[in-house]
């Protein structure tokens, strides 16, 4: 029973990462663009895979990894490079755009987020370095680092579904689904908000 519900898992998750990325990689759209602008699309694809893939790394949620703290670093290093190929990938095609986008005057509600989830990207970065020497409560901490994660979340979410683009609406859907309630799940599991409000009652 457990090996069969470790196939189950992980085959759920390749199926959830895989779909976008070849449903994508089949649109017309990308006929007409240029190689740097597809592989700065498919970095944005691939960041929100590992988006996904990091909230259950650090829930313990995959069968023969547990709780993996190195492999969440990996994939958070992963997550940064990422998002940088994919702003670099466009500053080189449409600069005026990137910059209508960092300063928030683009006309595209999506750029906005796009921004938002890019700097709390770095910020969880920033503070997932910093967790070893954090002069604080750990607590304090993982309330810092979550919330950075919870914007970097809602903010992809909402800019990958408002983007018509080269990824297939539905599967984009689902993974965006499914990244937000692992995210959800892993909050409620690991009791980040409440924890330190029941020890001190």
């Amino acid at each position: 029973m457990p090996r069969i519900r470790a196939i189950v898992i992980w085959s759920a998750l390749l199926l959830a990462a895989a779909i976008p990325v070849i449903a994508a990689g089949q649109s017309p759209l990308l006929a007409w663009r240029s190689p740097i602008y597809i592989a700065a699309g498919f970095a944005g694809v691939i960041g929100l895979v590992l988006i996904l893939l990091q909230s259950l790394l650090i829930g313990g949620y995959l069968p023969g990894l547990s709780q993996n703290r190195r492999l969440h670093r990996l994939a958070g290093i992963l997550l940064v490079v990422m998002v940088i190929v994919h702003v670099a990938g466009l500053w080189i095609t449409s600069p005026p755009d990137v910059i209508d986008a960092l300063t928030f005057t683009s006309p595209t509600p999506f750029s906005d987020w796009g921004v938002i989830a890019m700097w709390m990207v770095f910020l969880a970065a920033v503070l997932g370095a910093l967790r070893r020497r954090w002069p604080w409560r750990l607590r304090s901490w993982r309330l810092a680092h979550t919330g950075a994660v919870l914007v970097v979340v809602t903010g992809t979410v909402v800019h990958a579904l408002l983007i018509q683009g080269t990824m297939e609406t539905v599967s984009k859907s689902l993974l965006c689904l499914v990244a937000v309630i692992a995210l959800a799940k892993v909050i409620a599991d690991r009791r980040v908000w409440t924890s330190g409000m029941r020890r001190r009652r």
